[in-house]
Formats: structure tokens, C-alpha cells, sequence
């Protein structure tokens, strides 16, 4: 009797060790915002964003203020992005417009605060940012 609790504990025993490395591997549900390509447009620079919702619930609106910099570190603009609703577990792509902006002479974008954030009380503390251009978005 003794032989097949060890056994079944021995086999049993794997599943739970790798479910409790799994919940260790899962972090804090994250609202993601990554800056994902700058595209010269005429005279404007149009901001390529992927928005990932991984909150339990749906975004109805996310509205940022965010502030661009030129590459000695002046403010260059000053905008709002709206990205609109972001649906929970489906990626969105945004683009926003800089007029009169060249790509080249942007150095940073900071996200300089929530406008608004229309879903979970705490959609706007879930936010985090990421860039895969040369200019880094700041949070």
C-alpha cells in the first residue's frame, strides 16, 4: 500500500512543480504600449503603436499626453494619443501624426500622463511602455 502512494506522489509530483513555476513565471496583468515604427509621412512623422490588453477586461477608451523631444532634448510637441477601446487579450495597432515633424529629429517620446483610461480601476498603474525604434518611450 505504501508503494503505490509513493508512486502516485512521484508521479503527481512533477505536475505540481511545473504548475508552481508556472504561476511564478506569470507576472502582474500589463496594459503594454510599444512604440513599434516611425514613418516620414510628407512633412509629418506618423508613430506606429501596438497596444496589447492584458487585463481581464476591455479598454473602452485610453487616452495619453504624450511629449516629443528632439535629439538635444527639447520639447518638440506636445500631443494626446487616443487609442481608443482595446479590447482584452487582442492586440491593436494606433498611428498618430506629428505634423511638421521630422522622424530623424525626434530623440525620445515620454509619456507625460493618462488623459483618461476608461475600463479597470486600475488600467492606467497597468501601463507599461517599450520601444523597437531608436527612439525610446519613456513612462
Amino acid at each position: 500500500m505504501i508503494r503505490p502512494l509513493l508512486l502516485s506522489a512521484l508521479l503527481v509530483s512533477p505536475a505540481f512543480a511545473q504548475g508552481g513555476a508556472l504561476a511564478q513565471e506569470t507576472g502582474p496583468a500589463t496594459l503594454s504600449i510599444e512604440l513599434n515604427a516611425l514613418e516620414q509621412t510628407g512633412d509629418a512623422c506618423r508613430l506606429v503603436f501596438v497596444a496589447r490588453n492584458g487585463l481581464a477586461q476591455d479598454i473602452a477608451g485610453l487616452v495619453i499626453e504624450a511629449v516629443a523631444f528632439d535629439a538635444a532634448g527639447g520639447v518638440a510637441r506636445i500631443a494626446l494619443f487616443d487609442f481608443a477601446q482595446l479590447p482584452a487579450g487582442v492586440p491593436r495597432v494606433r498611428q498618430f501624426d506629428l505634423p511638421q515633424i521630422p522622424c530623424d529629429s525626434i530623440g525620445s517620446l515620454l509619456v507625460n500622463g493618462v488623459q483618461s483610461c476608461e475600463g479597470p480601476a486600475a488600467c492606467a498603474a497597468a501601463l507599461t511602455f517599450s520601444s523597437r525604434t531608436d527612439v525610446e518611450l519613456l513612462g
